[in-house]
């Protein structure tokens, strides 16, 4: 089946997103990534998007169908982060993050929807982080707005669950990725103490769930 599926991961342009991307490329589904800057991997389709912007994601969603077909599984990868402690937190540090990690699901999910609903099937994943469901201190945008996915979901889940449309979180703990490199080592260390496995994970680990989520299996 999934040579007949298409994929949206929002993001997939780097880390997290693109090891997605690359995952359902090798399974064999047909691919489209969102990036406002850069290229997705090999054998899937760019396309620009600003998941800010309905117009936007909408324009991006249309260019997709038009050259792959209707978008069956999408994938909300897309965030940003601008860390700094509450007191010293702007009113834009907070909304931006929000608009973009929580909002920006908001539009794609809601334009995937209807596509969904045509094929009585479908698939929304949202990348959520381990720091929406633990906090962390100097981010109170981005853990409230990763938490926000989950409220997200079940609510989906109870509008679309009877229609062949399953909503699932992943919640990633730290992952290798540029973002997770630049930390300091002591930092790291002091991560991985909390950390059962004792390492960091895998871009690829978190995309075999994704793609397992997004399987009939699921």
């Amino acid at each position: 089946m999934s040579a007949d599926r298409v994929v949206l991961v929002t993001g997939g342009n780097r880390g997290i997103g693109r090891a997605i991307a690359e995952r359902f490329v090798a399974e064999g589904y047909k691919v489209a990534v969102t990036a406002r800057s850069g290229e997705g991997p090999e054998g899937a389709l760019t396309v620009r998007a600003d998941v800010t912007d309905a117009a936007s994601v909408d324009a991006a969603f249309t260019e997709v169908e038009q050259t792959l077909g209707p978008v069956g599984v999408v994938v909300a990868n897309a965030g940003i982060t601008k860390d700094t402690l509450l007191l010293r937190m702007t009113e834009d540090d907070f909304d931006s993050v929000v608009a973009t990690n929580l909002g920006g699901a908001f539009r794609v999910v809601k334009r995937a929807a209807k596509g969904m609903l045509r094929a009585r099937w479908g698939r929304v994943i949202l990348i959520s982080s381990v720091v929406g469901l633990y906090g962390s201190p100097g981010q109170i945008n981005y853990a409230s707005s990763k938490s926000g996915l989950v409220g997200f979901a079940r609510s989906l889940t109870r509008e679309l669950g009877g229609r062949g449309i399953t909503a699932n979180v992943v919640a990633p703990g730290f992952i290798e990725t540029d973002m997770t490199a630049a930390l300091p080592d002591e930092t790291q260390a002091d991560y991985k103490k909390n950390i059962p496995a004792g390492r960091f994970a895998t871009p690829d680990e978190v995309a075999g769930v994704v793609t397992w989520l997004a399987s009939d299996a699921a």
